[in-house]
């Protein structure tokens, strides 16, 4: 196992920071007639995973991951700002004060400790916050950065195989390893039967106190604090989509545990969920049913209605995004391989989403009918040339007049804007 993780760390390092091709750092789409530039300055760099807040509250600058630390950039000139050196595992920017949120590891006295910190980008202070304890995760930080949101699993095989750990983040660098992708199935399988003892904990950065809820033996992940509802977490139950229910929230005193989405056919699959940047809807993938029928489905916090929207498999996207005005939304492709098996599906694909017009004119009770619409596409940038070993987790800027991705379209990741405007104006 220790020499299965070797090389899984090597294929890692190999995919991320292999020399770059001829590729310039800015161009047109002959494809698309969209503007692409490139964000980052150095192979190995990569925007966040797609649910991660990167940016400052301004909306002027964003974190990325580089090859040996953590970076800003400055959306607005472009210029990218080292901020710290090492490895380190981005959680999130506060969105109240845009302090970077990172896991981090020291040695003392021969012990290795991790820590949950904050870097001011300013000054690049680092705080301490929380030392976890074995089997301690922090994913996510919430809206007035007063709580950490994480997991404890209890488990007696550590070092065995903990790939998960670690939140989306560290699962997505994985993922760029070949030699991971091709076992990733296997691993889900086979972490979703252990049946490990796990619960949800909210720590106190004010008081130091915490709490922990929802003591189970299902696979807790995929943590989300609402944008907007500092009491409000999302999570879901990891694992083979088609085996669990997967989407869930629940408020920080403990109350109010919800399934979000229940399945009416067998093989129905929902996941990759995420906050509407209100903090008022929560929108993810659903395929009913799996890898066969395609839908965006919103689902609305405060009055439980829920509007789904249709795509074809070409548009079917690994992860999808809305902007931060709930007009626009995109999907970052995949390849043949993946759930859809599109034929042509390697784009960033911009949609506009067009409701069905109700027609009953009354005749028909719709209060607790769905609504649905489409989507027309909008093809940004070929991806033909991407492996999607590595995710491009698509998300729009502030000013929604680009949508940041990553790509190994160069032969080194970077960290890409495509500008959705196109450059001939039309």
């Amino acid at each position: 196992m220790k020499q299965f993780l070797f090389s899984i760390a090597a294929a890692i390092f190999a995919t991320t920071v292999r020399a770059q091709t001829d590729l310039p750092t800015e161009w047109i789409d002959a494809d698309t007639g969209h503007r692409v530039v490139q964000l980052s300055t150095e192979p190995g760099s990569e925007s966040l995973y797609f649910n991660l807040n990167p940016f400052t509250p301004d909306g002027k600058s964003m974190v990325i991951t580089t090859s040996n630390g953590i970076a800003l950039v400055n959306l607005e000139t472009r210029a990218v700002e080292k901020i710290v050196e090492g490895r380190v595992h981005i959680i999130m920017v506060g969105h109240k004060t845009g302090k970077i949120y990172i896991g981090q590891t020291d040695i003392a006295d021969g012990v290795t400790n991790r820590w949950i910190c904050r870097i001011d980008p300013s000054t690049k202070a680092v705080e301490k916050i929380l030392k976890l304890a074995r089997g301690q995760e922090v994913s996510t930080v919430n809206a007035d950065e007063t709580l950490l949101g994480g997991t404890f699993t209890e488990r007696n095989d550590w070092g065995t195989n903990n790939f998960f750990n670690g939140g989306p983040n560290r699962r997505n660098d994985i993922a760029t390893a070949d030699a991971y992708r091709g076992k990733k199935g296997t691993m889900m399988e086979e972490r979703l039967a252990k049946h490990y003892p796990m619960e949800l904990f909210f720590y106190n950065i004010v008081t130091s106190e915490t709490k922990k809820f929802n003591r189970c033996t299902d696979w807790l992940g995929h943590l989300q604090f609402s944008p907007s509802d500092p009491t409000l977490l999302m999570f879901c139950h990891e694992g083979p989509w088609h085996k669990v229910d997967r989407i869930w929230t629940i408020r920080t005193d403990g109350s109010d545990l919800k399934l979000i989405h229940q399945r009416t056919m067998i093989m129905e699959i929902a996941g990759h969920e995420f906050f509407s940047s209100d903090g008022k809807t929560i929108w993810y993938d659903l395929q009913t049913p799996r890898g066969e029928d395609f839908w965006v489905a919103g689902y609305e916090i405060a009055s439980g209605a829920r509007t789904w929207y249709h795509l074809q498999r070409d548009e079917w996207g690994v992860h999808f995004n809305v902007s931060p005005d709930g007009n626009l939304f995109s999907s970052d492709g995949g390849d043949d391989k993946m759930v859809a098996h599109a034929d042509n599906g390697k784009w960033m694909y911009l949609f506009r989403p067009e409701l069905i017009e109700d027609r009953s004119a009354g005749n028909v009770t719709t209060t607790n009918l769905i609504q649905t619409g489409v989507f027309r596409s909008e093809k940004l940038v070929n991806m033909a040339k991407h492996d999607y070993a590595l995710e491009p987790n698509g998300m729009f800027s502030p000013d929604m007049k680009w949508l940041i991705f990553r790509s190994n379209l160069s032969g080194g990741n970077q960290a890409y804007a495509v500008e959705l405007k196109r450059a001939d104006g039309k």
